[in-house]
């Protein structure tokens, strides 16, 4: 059985502040999920914790971004140690933070060979500053991962793009505003979205992307997982809630199948927020459906 080590990556750079003055809970997650037996259901070989920059909820004049260059600092750092892991052949879960925390990942992998990824959101991500109104990274990510937006955030280390646009595989959006869906629908990215992933079938979408990472002889794949991908009446503790969502047979169904896949290389858990959470009832129906998941998944 392949024991995972767990990252934590407690970084809030990428969202606006709930409220003036107010950080976004996300940098309390790892602590969180640790509370509610995350790591000890995992069983990890090791954890690992990465201290972020501190928090600014200030733009940056250059590229109209929150907290870009702490990002991109971060973003190195967190490349290093996930880069390791990848060479050594350790499946890496890293612990948000939100989903910022995706940049580290991507350049790690660009440092070790080509990869595919599952991005599992609620939200596409995919997107031009331009359409941002809060300028966080959050809600860019995998457009800036597949080298699109400013070189600052893109093209970190000279490494852009860090996953191909045709290897990224966006689904489960249910936020269907025509401008912002066209931002993916006119890329090489292959996207489907929460009604189509039910129409195709949970199975069969799965299917298809193993399929092609196996025909494109990929070194393997990551995955992303954003809980608001998950319905919102089972979790809304998150900074951008949506009606619909994933129910738990569903989401159990298909991360089973990822997390089976001997090309997984590692996977991230982002958004989640503590303080919308005070007694922990979301959190532990989450832990608890996760981590028997992926448990049953690598005995198998």
């Amino acid at each position: 059985m392949k024991k995972a080590t767990i990252v934590e990556c407690p970084s809030n750079l990428g969202l606006k502040e709930p409220y003036t003055g107010k950080e976004p809970g996300v940098k309390s997650l790892p602590n969180f999920l640790n509370t509610h037996s995350f790591h000890s259901n995992i069983g990890p070989e090791s954890i690992i914790k990465l201290v972020p920059p501190k928090y600014s909820n200030v733009k940056d004049p250059e590229t109209g971004i929150l907290n870009a260059d702490s990002i991109v600092e971060y973003s190195i750092y967190q490349a290093k140690t996930i880069r390791k892991l990848l060479e050594d052949k350790k499946l890496a879960l890293i612990i948000g933070g939100d989903c910022s925390i995706m940049l580290g990942s991507a350049i790690a992998l660009k440092q070790t060979g080509n990869y595919a990824l599952f991005y599992l959101d609620g939200h596409t991500d995919f997107m031009d500053i331009s359409l941002s109104e809060t300028g966080g990274v959050g809600g860019l990510v995998a457009s800036l991962v597949t080298g699109k937006g400013h070189k600052k955030m893109s093209d970190i280390l000279n490494l852009s793009p860090y996953i191909m646009e045709e290897n990224l595989w966006c689904v489960g959006n249910r936020e269907y505003d025509e401008a912002y869906e066209n931002e993916i629908r006119n890329s090489n990215a292959k996207y489907i979205s929460l009604v189509e992933l039910r129409k195709e079938s949970i199975v069969k979408c799965v299917q298809a992307f193993l399929k092609d990472v196996s025909d494109k002889q990929l070194d393997g794949f990551w995955l992303h997982i954003d809980v608001d991908v998950l319905n919102d009446g089972l979790m809304p503790c998150v900074d951008s809630r949506t009606q619909d969502g994933l129910t738990y047979a569903e989401f159990n169904e298909l991360t089973y199948m990822l997390f089976q896949s001997d090309k997984l290389s590692g996977f991230e858990i982002t958004i989640l927020d503590p303080d919308l959470d005070s007694d922990g009832k979301y959190t532990s129906e989450f832990v608890f459906n996760i981590t028997s998941t992926f448990n049953r998944a690598i005995r198998q």
